[in-house]
């Protein structure tokens, strides 16, 4: 296939240049999944990396923050041996979970625990994309379903309630690679499921991820997802959650972030039944010249749902943390309660905090509303610890931990959350 295209910068070129043998060392001829694959990476062609001229992407420029672009990752399939160095993260380590563990995007059926499932539990592959996520218009989407090493499904019967958490470790090993691994869940009537996702690898090493998670809820079910982001410093990580409800739902996911130089994780999230109730949240803890990037879109398109945001920054050094959060209230949409707030803690002069709420109201029996504040620690209330004996660090560390915390103590499952005020103090301590 070739394809004549004005090169905008090294990075394009080193995607378009690495699809052909890409493609030619697949191992299935699905004609289905090629044709998505081909129409995916033709997309990525003509529409190029996300720049600040596209609205979106205005404070994460990926065509001039991303520089160069790492080959796909090529393993032996279930075989891939790590570095020491990619462990999981020591505040995840005692989470008490049923393990599925991707390698480089690929299922590795030796570290996972797919033989100690519950019943009403099943895990399987699928070699091609299903789907393109109906984000077509995403580069990054576009390249995910291009370069996808394949597809893990994951799948909770109707009624069945997990207690026990599952445990998506995503773990990149070897050298600077490339991987691009999907996940779909589907949960069905009646369902309950907690799922953590933990994404890591080794410092120092220029690697990329680019991953895709699907959701698809039916009536009833209740679903709490947590994301973790501990990637090695040098990492740069795209991450998309598309997440579609059914009625009576309830969703919380929460974004957790200290890993990376740079990351993007955005959400589409479309209720389509009513009588549902959604929560996002998230805590970013950024220091250096570290870039996060939190993007979502709440799409209220049935009546009588609800939906809470709720995302806090700590930022330190040269970092920058970004929020652009939208929610859409359709025509239909009447009875819609939908809030969203973004707070920042900026600590030094060179960090920088870009928020970017919006409302699109078409409806017009609604309560809707959104806030964002920036600001440095209370001067009087940090005043206040000190006269009372507390160092000027240990006094900071425990206001930004209760800052932090507020986001995390949002998460439901005891362990998860247990785990993630752990983490808080581990990156409270590092920065001391």
């Amino acid at each position: 296939m070739t394809i004549i295209t004005p090169i905008r910068t090294q990075a394009e070129a080193a995607y378009i240049s690495q699809f052909p043998a890409f493609e030619a060392g697949l191992t299935t001829r699905d004609p289905a999944g090629l044709k998505l694959r081909r129409a995916a990476f033709e997309r990525f062609v003509a529409l190029g990396l996300p720049h600040r001229r596209i609205e979106p992407y205005h404070y994460t420029d990926v065509r001039a923050l991303l520089r160069e672009v790492a080959g796909p990752a090529v393993h032996a399939k279930h075989t891939v041996a790590l570095p020491e160095m990619a462990v999981l993260p020591s505040a995840l380590s005692a989470l008490e979970a049923f393990k599925i563990v991707l390698v480089n995007g690929v299922l590795d059926r030796a570290r996972s625990d797919l033989g100690r499932l519950p019943e009403g539990v099943k895990v399987h592959e699928e070699a091609e994309p299903a789907v393109d996520g109906g984000l077509a218009d995403d580069p990054m989407i576009a390249l995910n379903t291009a370069f996808m090493t394949g597809r893990v499904v994951i799948t909770i019967e109707a009624g069945i309630k997990l207690d026990t958490p599952l445990h998506l470790q995503s773990m990149i090993g070897g050298a600077a690679v490339a991987v691009y691994p999907r996940v779909t869940l589907e949960v069905g009537k009646g369902a309950a499921v907690t799922l953590v996702e933990s994404h890591f690898g080794p410092d120092g090493v220029a690697y990329q991820n680019n991953s895709l998670v699907e959701i698809v809820a039916g009536d009833d079910a209740k679903i709490d997802l947590v994301r973790v982001n501990a990637h090695g410093k040098a990492a740069a990580d795209f991450s998309t959650l598309a997440v579609t409800l059914g009625a009576s739902n309830v969703f919380n996911a929460h974004s957790f972030v200290t890993g990376g130089a740079l990351s993007r994780h955005q959400v589409f999230l479309r209720l389509e039944g009513e009588h549902s109730v959604v929560t996002l949240s998230g805590a970013m803890l950024l220091n250096a010249r570290q870039h996060a990037d939190t993007t979502l879109v709440v799409d209220h398109a049935v009546p009588n749902c609800q939906s809470r945001e709720h995302f806090a920054h700590v930022l330190d050094g040269e970092a920058t943390g970004v929020f652009q959060g939208k929610i859409i209230v359709r025509p239909l949409a009447q009875k819609t309660d939908g809030k969203m707030m973004s707070r920042a803690v900026v600590l030094t002069d060179g960090a920088t905090m870009n928020n970017k709420p919006e409302l699109e109201i078409f409806a017009d029996d609604v309560q809707c509303g959104h806030g964002a504040t920036v600001g440095a620690l209370d001067e009087d209330l940090l005043f206040y610890l000190q006269a009372r004996g507390l160092p000027k660090t240990e006094a900071e560390a425990l206001m930004l931990q209760a800052f932090a915390g507020e986001a995390v103590a949002m998460i439901a499952h005891d362990g998860v959350r247990e785990a993630l005020d752990g983490a808080i103090d581990a990156w409270l301590k590092e920065r001391a």
